[in-house]
């Protein structure tokens, strides 16, 4: 059977940003960097959105790592793994 995608070694696609080298990544990523601040839309934190950012993603850490502790899943019992008995 024939693939579309020639060349292509491990079913991995050639295509995309995710598929560059992480140097190359590194590259376009800062042109748009540079590209914003010199047009001026470029965001830059205040003092005050720096430390709330900083706070939430402390709280995010220390609830992770609760969670883990717990022996994970502590209440999530969604559709993927059971929790509840249906008899």
């Amino acid at each position: 059977m024939a693939s579309n995608n020639q060349g292509n070694q491990g079913g991995k696609s050639n295509r995309g940003f995710a598929s560059m080298d992480p140097q190359r990544q590194r590259e376009i990523a800062s042109e748009g960097g540079r590209a914003a601040h010199e047009k001026g839309t470029a965001h830059e934190f205040t003092s005050e959105e720096a430390r709330e950012a900083g706070r939430k993603g402390g709280m995010a850490r220390s609830a992770n790592r609760r969670n883990a502790m717990n022996g994970g899943n502590s209440g999530n019992s969604g559709s993927h793994g059971g929790g509840g008995s249906n008899s």
